[in-house]
């Protein structure tokens, strides 16, 4: 893979699918928050529990003080809330004794490199959901590798097939250009889920179909 190599392949998905929408940036307790919600469910749901979970409290520490039933019942349009409920309630005491408040202005100060290391210090915070609130609510250049993007970038050929997916985003984030991760991140998944599909991927119609080196 070479920066040229990902310049064409953002090039081509922008001219298949459009400009990437625009997103509303989140605080970064907010991102982290949704981003557990998010982990094995779709964004509709995972955001629909998001929205239930902040009008059922109205605040974090309402919910760091709640019954782990009372979380549960507030996402459980989100799915696995059995699990979500406690780890939520546990990740936001942990943040409140650490920090001395409900608050992770702390990562604003923090390099990436430690900033991936406290968040992933949290239980249930793994590479994945770090990247997620660096990118998405402090606009760090770091690539979240979701199941979309780790299957593209295997088709394509930029990673290895055996390589950790934990060590899929780095070896992105020394191809793509800083001011371009997000929009990046976002055609990658647009594309995995419209065409590259993990089963019957439609490699007819496939805008990256000259380039992929699993192409059928």
């Amino acid at each position: 893979m070479t920066r040229r190599e990902t310049d064409a392949v953002f090039r081509r998905l922008t001219r298949a699918y459009g400009p990437p929408p625009r997103l509303r940036r989140l605080r970064p307790l907010d991102a982290l928050v949704q981003t557990i919600l998010s982990q094995n469910t779709s964004d509709t749901n995972s955001w629909r529990a998001y929205q239930e979970l902040t009008r059922t409290f109205r605040s974090w520490p309402a919910v760091a003080a709640a019954p782990a039933r009372s979380i549960e019942r507030a996402i459980r349009s989100g799915g696995l809330a059995r699990t979500k409920a406690p780890r939520i309630r546990l990740v936001l005491r942990l943040i409140r004794e650490r920090e001395g408040r409900l608050s992770l202005a702390r990562l604003k100060r923090l390099s990436d490199p430690e900033a991936r290391v406290w968040l992933t210090s949290l239980p249930g915070v793994g590479s994945k959901t770090a990247a997620c609130v660096l990118l998405f609510a402090l606009g760090r250049p770091v690539m979240p590798v979701d199941t979309h993007v780790e299957r593209v970038c295997r088709r394509l050929g930029w990673v290895g097939a055996k390589l950790p997916v934990d060590q899929i985003g780095p070896v992105l984030e020394r191809h793509v250009p800083a001011r371009r991760m997000l929009a990046m991140h976002l055609q990658l998944v647009r594309h995995g889920r419209r065409t590259c599909r993990a089963r019957k991927p439609a490699c007819a119609r496939c805008p990256l179909r000259s380039c992929c080196r699993n192409a059928q």
